[in-house]
This record gives structure tokens, sequence and C-alpha cells, in this order.
């Protein structure tokens, strides 16, 4: 027809993902720009780690070996194809538990090597990044939070290879805040769920805790002072009932949300968006997935005038499809890896601002946020 664009060839993609506690593959499939997922498996470790009230990543390492070609031939199956219907392999090349991205980034070489297809060695926080555009048309560039376990940030993303962070937790990520105060509450692994279940039941205005940062100029957030209070009230309170354990919850969940929404706003300002000109914000990560704080950035957006997106909540935790789907963007592009390609503890993903201006001390592994 004339005036348009032909088709674009598809791009079939296996994705992996292996950097923490979950071995994950998927098949993605992107044309002209939309993605479809034609299968995502997941084998969680929750049980493996929960004796020890958090992630052993000896323990994950050997639990991803041993279930990973099972995982990747299910994902196969499911989605119907062969490797031989594939036009490229992804897998999560950092940052995480060294043991494990080195299990699945090793696994998607020896595919690419042994099928004669393309690698693509993706930032498991691009992943994140990306994860909205599963089911979305989310165009860039658009405002990120970034809350998971590990990490808490604010990026600008205006495409592949281009974040700019506009601010990060210079102490605790969210994610470790959450799973610290499920601790701390006797509610288990993992802790974010829990504490999210419990507070349901609970009065947010019974504690009155501090929220870190809140009101302060910049986009950066800090959840360790949050995560102290926590524990001073649960220590003073000495045996804790149902109701108080579910009134800390709730206390703490609402000063979360305090902080987040006030350095999302800021960092709203501080994209300077011109006149007419359409915002666009995404929440993504595994902490994306507590209902009450996406209610709260949802409405912080209605507010402003801002579009929200978030991912469904099967992809808000660590999953394969959002690797898979990093890889067939990159490949739609032409960018590929080397088989030698590292596996990476540490990767940022505005790597120029994790060296000007590090949140943390580099250190020999590198800068870590």
């Amino acid at each position: 027809m004339s005036g348009q664009m032909p088709p674009s060839d598809p791009q079939i993609v296996l994705g992996l993902e292996t950097s923490c506690d979950e071995t994950a593959a998927a098949v993605v499939v992107l044309q002209d720009g939309r993605a479809r997922v034609l299968s995502s498996i997941i084998a969680s470790q929750i049980e493996a780690h929960a004796p020890y009230g958090g992630v052993v990543p000896e323990i994950a390492a050997r639990a991803h070996v041993e279930v990973i070609d099972r995982i990747i031939l299910q994902a196969l199956a499911e989605a119907g194809i062969g490797f031989d219907d594939l036009t490229g392999v992804a897998a999560t090349a950092g940052p995480g538990l060294i043991g494990g991205v080195m299990v699945g980034l090793l696994t998607g070489k020896a595919i690419s090597l042994a099928r004669d297809l393309p690698l693509v060695a993706v930032n498991h926080l691009e992943g994140h990044a990306l994860s909205p555009r599963l089911e979305a048309d989310v165009p860039f560039p658009y405002l990120l939070l970034l809350v998971s376990g590990g990490h808490c940030q604010l990026l600008r993303v205006a495409g592949l290879d281009a974040c700019e962070r506009l601010g990060s937790t210079i102490d605790d990520a969210v994610g470790e805040a959450f799973d610290k105060t499920a601790k701390v509450l006797g509610l288990g692994y993992p802790g974010g769920p829990a504490v999210e279940r419990s507070a349901r039941a609970g009065d947010p205005k019974r504690f009155d805790l501090p929220r870190p940062l809140k009101g302060r100029l910049g986009c950066d957030f800090s959840f360790a002072g949050l995560k102290t209070a926590v524990a001073r009230e649960a220590a003073a309170l000495g045996t804790l009932s149902e109701q108080d354990i579910a009134d800390l919850g709730a206390s703490f969940q609402a000063a979360v949300g305090d902080v987040l929404v006030d350095r999302t706003g800021h960092a709203m300002d501080k994209m300077g968006l011109e006149a007419g000109e359409a915002g666009r914000f995404v929440v993504a990560g595994g902490v994306a997935a507590n209902l009450a704080l996406r209610s709260r950035l949802q409405a912080l957006c209605d507010q402003q005038g801002w579009t929200y997106f978030a991912p469904a909540l099967a992809y808000c935790g660590d999953n394969a499809a959002m690797i898979a789907l990093a890889g067939a963007e990159r490949l739609a592009l032409g960018l590929t890896d080397d088989l030698d390609a590292q596996a990476r503890p540490r990767w940022p993903l505005d790597a120029e601002a994790a060296r000007a201006a590090p949140m943390y001390k580099t250190g020999r592994k590198g800068a870590k946020a």
C-alpha cells in the first residue's frame, strides 16, 4: 500500500535469566515494534532459600545448573517452536550474583555456538526498563522508577543504551528494606509480598515512621533509617501481636509510598518537558508488583497529567520474557555480542554517572549503581 513501510522481519528470541534466585526461559516475538510473548517459564528457588531468610549465592548457582536445560526445553515446547525457528538468543550478563549470571550466560553462548545464532548479552536492568513494552506501546523517552531488591533508581530512558540517572538510593534499595522489615516482623521470605499481605489488615497511621529525604531537593532515596525505625518500634513493643505486625507493616508501606511519590515528583520536574509534551512514567522491578505502591504512583501520574505504565505482575519480578524482549530490540537494530561477552556482577544503566558521581565506592567489581 502506497506510503506504508514494509513489515519488518520478526525477531524470535529465546531469553535466559539467572541473575538471582529464579531460573527463567522465555520466547518472545518482536515484529513492527510489537512484542508477543510465546512462553515464559520460571523455576523459583524460594523453598531452597527460605530457611536462611534470604538468597544464598552458592545454593542459587547450583540450582540454576540443575534445571536450566529443562526450563529451556519447556519454554520452546510451550512456544511451539524448536531451536531452528529462533533468530537469536539473549541471556542476562549482569548485574547479579556472579555464579548465577555465569550459568545463564554460558548456556546462551553454548546455544549460540551450536545453533549459529546471534548472541545478545543483556543488562538485567535494561530488561526491567523495557518490561512494560512486552504488552503496551511505550514510546521513548520516559521516566523510569526501577524498584527491586537490589536497586532503587529514577532514570530518563531515551532508548537502548540511553539512560540518564536522575536519582538513586544512597544506602538500601526499597526491596531490601521490605525484606529486612519482614524479617524483623517474623513474616518470612520473600519479604516484600509478606509485608504487603500483612499490611492490608493494618493501620498505616499507628506508627509515626520517618520519611527519609522527603521534601529535600533532588531525586535520591534513603531507606536505611526507615528500616531501623521499624526495628526500634518492634523492639519497644516486645512480643508482637498479629495486629502489631499488620500495623507496623502498613505504617512502613505508607512511609515508602510517601517517599517514592515525593522523589518521583521531583524527577518529573527534572525531566523538563516542553509545553504540551506528554509525560510518560514507567514503574518496573519486583517492588512494582506491590499494588498499594502502584496505586500511589498511578494517583501521582493522574495528578500531574502523566501517562502511567507498569508491567503485568508476572513481568515485575525477575523473568526471561523481558530479557528476550531486550535481546529482540537489540537484534532489530543489528546489535549483537561476541562469545567473549563477560558476566558482570555490577552493570549500571548510566555508566557515565556511575563513574562520575558514584552512590557507592566503586571497588574492584566496578560501579554498583
